[in-house]
């Protein structure tokens, strides 16, 4: 685990920085796989946290949220969207193709069990320092955060800085098999771009130093 902001804290949990989760300002950002939990939990202890924040409900980000709620004694939030897939666990349901062999391998091998959510979430709400920004696409009710003061971001799946079948490191969309609607997400990421993001904190792939302005200049392209 590595610091990559005041209070961000950056946890590869799956291939390197293949699937990542994030602690920042005692909230702990998604939750990887089901198999992530024992390293999620060597990570956080001592740690405080406060609760169990999800970008989205996809197998590879609430795998292990019931099993690391239960072990730490925290709430689990989401957006209001996401709600039904993290209490229930039935978390591919929104793929444009949900019996596909993968999504189908995904929910049964990825994806942890349902529970409950304590809190839902919405636009310029606030966890810790962070506010919170709705960037729907990628799912319903996916969710963003950002710190004004030093422009860092926690942005989910909205883009991947890693390309998820060569593993080379890279700006791209998320995979169209994973992705509900591909131009709402494109909306998204322009949407962060203006923000002008100096540290970028991805699900899949590593933390971008965005000196160059190199997040805007991909949004631009689309």
């Amino acid at each position: 685990m590595t610091t990559v902001a005041p209070g961000v804290y950056h946890l590869p949990l799956f291939f390197g920085h293949m699937i990542n989760c994030y602690i920042a300002d005692g909230f702990l950002i998604d939750a990887g796989i089901r198999s992530s939990f024992p390293k999620i939990l060597k990570a956080t202890q001592g740690l405080p946290i406060e609760a169990h924040v999800l970008t989205h409900a996809h197998p590879d980000h609430q795998g292990s949220s019931h099993a690391i709620c239960n072990a730490l004694d925290i709430p689990l939030w989401c957006s209001a969207l996401e709600q039904e897939q993290a209490t229930s666990g039935k978390v591919t349901g929104e793929y444009p193709s949900p019996q596909h062999l993968i999504p189908r391998w995904q929910q049964q091998y990825w994806a942890g069990p349902g529970h409950p959510v304590a809190k839902t979430l919405k636009e310029n709400d606030r966890i810790g320092t962070f506010t919170v920004i709705e960037t729907p696409g990628h799912s319903s009710g996916h969710l963003s955060f950002f710190r004004e003061t030093d422009g860092t971001l926690i942005l989910g799946d909205v883009a991947t800085n890693i390309n998820l079948l060569t593993g080379i490191r890279g700006l791209h969309l998320p995979p169209g098999l994973f992705t509900k609607d591909k131009e709402l997400n494109i909306r998204s990421l322009k949407k962060l771009a203006r923000l002008h993001p100096r540290t970028i904190c991805f699900g899949h792939g590593p933390v971008l130093h965005n000196d160059k302005s190199q997040f805007e200049s991909f949004a631009a392209k689309l």
